[in-house]
């Protein structure tokens, strides 16, 4: 019978409520200068109003921005909307010491959101080719990774109790009219916090991780990168 695996260390990080860009930022910074034996982290944050692009991202999918911001950012997938009530989790992992590839990254990363969801009774699914999470063919959580040297960064977006009307400004990942939900529409918690330790111990179990909480990240840039 072989040995349980032991738990890997990991760092949980909660932001707060931030702008887009100097977590962005932060969080390419992390991934450049971290080394073999840097604990992952997971980086928890509720975003200003914003939306984003992804790298192959087309305008046309932007319809009616208003005054919410559009950035055009360096994870894969196309267009989607952060804003207030919003959990956002980037997952900050070495997928070599994690001994998994991109696919199943992605696939844990949504059994975990499918499993938070199970904790209100809520029935939530994955779509063939086109990741996220979805209940009853509306989208509840979406996802934009970017890998660089076998590490991840940019990570989850999961609806929880927030004002859905600027995805209608929107195709949502791309997809004209695809439906948007939210946990709270779905019957469940109004409280981001109910729901992010759910979130955490499950995204925990599904990567092996042994978590423990420390303070938020220096978001400043560093005198040495400032123009």
């Amino acid at each position: 019978m072989d040995a349980v695996k032991a738990a890997l260390p990991a760092v949980v990080r909660d932001l707060g409520r931030q702008a887009y860009e100097p977590v962005w930022r932060a969080m390419q910074r992390f991934t450049d200068a971290r080394g073999d034996d840097t604990p992952d982290e997971l980086w928890v944050v509720e975003h200003d109003p914003v939306f984003t692009l992804g790298q192959a991202g087309k305008p046309e999918h932007v319809l009616m921005p208003g005054e919410i911001p559009v950035l055009h950012v360096d994870r894969g997938g196309q267009v989607t909307y952060h804003g207030p009530g919003q959990i956002v989790v980037y997952p900050l992992l070495d997928l070599k010491r994690l001994k998994i590839g991109v696919r199943d990254y992605v696939h844990r990363i949504e059994q975990a959101l499918i499993d938070t969801m199970a904790e209100w009774n809520i029935e939530a699914a994955r779509r063939d080719g086109a990741p996220g999470v979805y209940v009853a063919g509306a989208k509840v959580a979406a996802l934009g990774i970017r890998v660089r040297r076998g590490c991840t960064f940019h990570g989850l977006a999961f609806n929880v109790a927030m004002d859905l009307e600027p995805f209608r400004r929107i195709n949502p990942c791309g997809y004209e009219g695809l439906q948007v939900t939210s946990v709270l529409d779905l019957g469940g918690p109004s409280s981001l916090d109910a729901v992010k330790p759910v979130l955490l111990d499950r995204l925990a179990e599904q990567f092996g991780l042994a978590l423990r909480t420390a303070p938020p990240p220096d978001l400043a840039i560093p005198a040495s990168q400032a123009a």
